[in-house]
């Protein structure tokens, strides 16, 4: 991929690249909606992700263009951006915005991005097109920012910046991960541990519904500012940070303080999420496959009736999974309203999981799934 780019690159700006990056896009194993409310998130990182490849100019000019988009943009350098519109070349403009604020950048640059990420799926293209250019600007400029500063700045991006109040995890993920490992990452202290994610006879299967949604425009902020009610109304009698600090036997203790119903479910969705995820460490750890892929399941369970965010074409796919012999767990993985499930797929029986979910999928939503088979790959990295 570094040649073709390489190619095209000179192609657009009739100059040679000067420096090339990777970035991965991510999956969840467990721990969904929790990394905002302080929990502990098992996030890997797929060997699917984002390309940059750059070189300065000599006018001054920032110019993102992106082989997946039409649009491209010429910017001039200055010391502040707005978002304007919705366009994909937002996300790196509001890396420049945030990094301008404390660094120098003395050179316009000429850009050009491919993702193999698929656009609004729950793997976290946005998150992999942020981290890399803000990897990118550091090495190049050598700005000294330390590796956590990284994901911390990529996450500032997507909250103050396009406006979704996203978690730390995906940020994070993509640019901490480490092949054949997962990482179980605790949201609120930033403290995190590698665990070995050696899958043995079974392969990590990414299912896409291509049913996209956008963060933004969708209740995921809905959901943060229903957990957030969850917690002021706990903090009338005990005093919390976040949800997350109580495990489910405490939570019950406190839980009546909760009167809505609906603000009820998440909250115990969140609390009980938190504590599948140590469990779910402790089976990777010991090699029980089998406890894992029960784990995944009831997180798909407790996603669907009591946090409300997979939809018929996740549930689909799950249901097609659970009276599928070679599948042992699967579940929807990123924010929901659409996206991706993964699922632990024996191994050699990718031909034929393809071909029935396909058509067990055409027959219920209308439209087939594509199917992607993914090792756990590294992170951010120049190439």
């Amino acid at each position: 991929m570094k040649a073709e780019l390489t190619q095209k690159f000179l192609e657009t700006y009739n100059h040679e690249v000067t420096s090339s990056y990777f970035t991965p896009g991510r999956v969840n194993l467990i721990g969904e909606h929790i990394d905002y409310n302080g929990g502990l998130v098992m996030p890997c990182a797929v060997t699917m992700g984002t390309w940059l490849v750059m070189a300065p100019n000599s006018d001054k000019v920032l110019r993102f263009k992106s082989l997946n988009f039409p649009e491209e943009t010429a910017i001039e350098l200055k010391k502040q951006y707005t978002k304007t519109g919705s366009e994909w070349f937002n996300y790196p403009l509001g890396v420049f915005n945030e990094l301008l604020k404390d660094h120098e950048i003395p050179t316009g640059l000429d850009m050009l991005f491919y993702g193999n990420v698929p656009i609004g799926s729950g793997l976290s293209s946005s998150a992999s097109i942020e981290v890399i250019m803000a990897y990118a600007l550091n090495d190049y400029f050598n700005m000294g920012l330390e590796k956590i500063q990284i994901p911390l700045l990529a996450q500032k991006v997507e909250n103050e910046f396009i406006g979704v109040n996203c978690g730390i995890m995906d940020q994070f993920a993509v640019a901490f991960g480490e092949a054949h490992k997962a990482i179980v990452l605790n949201c609120d202290t930033l403290k995190y541990k590698i665990v070995d994610c050696e899958l043995g006879d079974y392969n990590l299967a990414i299912v896409n519904t291509n049913k996209p949604r956008k963060l933004a425009e969708s209740k995921y902020n809905e959901r943060v500012s229903e957990c957030q009610e969850a917690l002021s109304n706990l903090n009338t009698e005990i005093k919390l940070h976040n949800l997350c600090e109580l495990n489910y036997e405490k939570f019950v203790l406190h839980s009546h303080l909760i009167k809505d119903e609906t603000v009820l479910k998440r909250a115990t969705h969140v609390v009980k999420e938190n504590d599948r995820v140590n469990l779910a460490a402790k089976a990777l750890n010991s090699g029980a496959l089998e406890e894992f892929g029960r784990l995944m399941y009831a997180s798909h369970q407790s996603l669907k009736d009591l946090y409300e965010v997979t939809g018929a074409e996740l549930d689909t796919v799950v249901d097609f999974c659970r009276d599928y012999d070679h599948v042992i767990g699967a579940r929807m993985t990123g924010a929901g309203f659409g996206g991706c499930a993964i699922a632990l797929l024996k191994k050699g029986m990718e031909e034929d999981f393809s071909k029935q979910l396909t058509d067990y999928y055409v027959k219920r939503i209308g439209y087939p799934v594509d199917i992607y088979i993914s090792e756990i790959g590294n992170g951010a990295s120049a190439i």
